[in-house]
């Protein structure tokens, strides 16, 4: 995630934080330094923050390390101020792997509450639980304990919400998929997710203000993994093949550079495959590069002058969800395809989403629930997140 800066790399994973985590911590110092004008109690703030995030980190920890048990790598654990965010490769396919990926998180934060409130018990500190709305939001900090422990109570009610992008919505989704197929269960789990962001919206509106902006995000999130999981299910069952361009642009390596803006103004295409003398594919110009290479002036540019992406190199063999999955992740627009060694042609992001709108009445009506033609699809799979 743009922005984000590694910290640490615990169990092969590495640990990020967005510079945005800044903001929290800031907030929190002054919030409770305005509350006594005390400098320590700023501190205060922020350790109590630092010791949130490090529940947050443990709970995306459980999610990674069950993942790693069933094959899925983990690449990244990036801390936000909503809070935690897996970057697994895949969500698993099968639903009781699914389920205990999910259940995973809000596991380690049930051990951690067990953990404090064995030691509260321990050293007589344990608080009635009538009095926690008290505790909960005192700056003392013999309190810290039992707030942290509140916390986690309410990061594992708060991700067993049924609703995606929450661990709740993937449980339920697993659930579902034990007795159904993995697009009607994603269906049906994304359409209780948007009803209870309509419900949490209305609510925010007469009450707390912050569910409005819960109420968003779950409906964002239920919406995006409809349409994640609708894509795999379109184009499951095709290869690359299927989608292969065969009439495309070749620029040579030699060529003014002018000849791609002339490319680019003239026709369809964005990007571009760049071969050299003996007909290999040597890179891809991206339209972002050519606009970068024409500014610095220089006259008699050629193609090679410009920076050329290195070219995702995909077979025709290949089914075609796993190859469009690569495109998103390496960000590529546009990719050379062979068959074995031999060029077979060219496939684009642009393609297989025209591919989807156009493949049948059956497969156009689900497609129409998760592109509409104003935005990208998405790969399937790769985010868990935490609040």
């Amino acid at each position: 995630m743009r922005g984000s800066h590694k910290i640490a790399r615990i169990a092969g994973i590495d640990v990020k934080v967005h510079w945005t985590f800044l903001i929290i911590l800031g907030w929190f110092f002054f919030s409770y330094y305005r509350e006594t004008s005390n400098v320590e109690s700023g501190l205060y703030g922020v350790g109590f923050v630092l010791a949130v995030f490090i529940c947050v980190l443990a709970h995306e920890y459980g999610h990674a390390l069950v993942a790693r048990r069933f094959g899925i790598r983990t690449r990244d654990i990036t801390l936000l101020p909503i809070g935690g965010l897996a970057s697994l490769e895949r969500i698993p396919e099968k639903p009781r792997e699914e389920l205990l990926v999910a259940l995973a998180g809000p596991a380690v934060n049930i051990l951690i509450a067990i953990g404090l409130y064995a030691y509260l018990a321990a050293t007589g500190q344990l608080v009635n639980l009538v009095n926690y709305a008290d505790t909960i939001s005192s700056l003392d900090p013999i309190y810290f304990a039992e707030n942290i422990f509140a916390v986690n109570l309410i990061l594992v009610l708060f991700n067993l919400i049924p609703a995606f992008p929450m661990d709740g919505g993937r449980v339920l989704r697993a659930l579902l998929a034990m007795r159904w197929d993995r697009a009607k269960a994603t269906r049906f789990a994304a359409g209780i997710g948007r009803t209870l962001a309509v419900g949490f919206v209305f609510m925010g509106f007469f009450g707390n203000f912050w569910l409005v902006f819960i109420g968003l995000f779950i409906y964002l999130g239920a919406t995006a993994e409809s349409r994640q999981v609708l894509t795999k299910s379109i184009l499951e069952g095709y290869k690359v093949s299927d989608v292969l361009m065969t009439n495309y642009t070749q620029l040579y390596v030699h060529e003014p550079l002018q000849r791609a803006v002339e490319l680019l103004l003239s026709g369809q295409e964005k990007e571009f495959l760049v071969f050299d003398l003996e007909n290999i594919v040597v890179g891809v110009l991206t339209r972002e590069a050519l606009v970068k290479a024409l500014s610095t002036g220089e006259a008699n540019m050629r193609v090679k002058d410009a920076t050329l992406a290195v070219p995702v190199e995909l077979q025709t063999s290949m089914p075609l969800q796993e190859g469009f999955e690569l495109m998103m992740l390496e960000h590529a627009n546009v990719c050379p395809v062979y068959n074995g060694q031999h060029l077979a042609g060219m496939l684009t992001q642009e393609n297989v989403q025209e591919f989807i709108l156009l493949r049948g009445k059956d497969a156009r009506d689900d497609a129409e629930d998760i592109y509409d033609g104003t935005e990208e699809l998405e790969p399937s799979s790769d985010t868990l997140v935490t609040r």
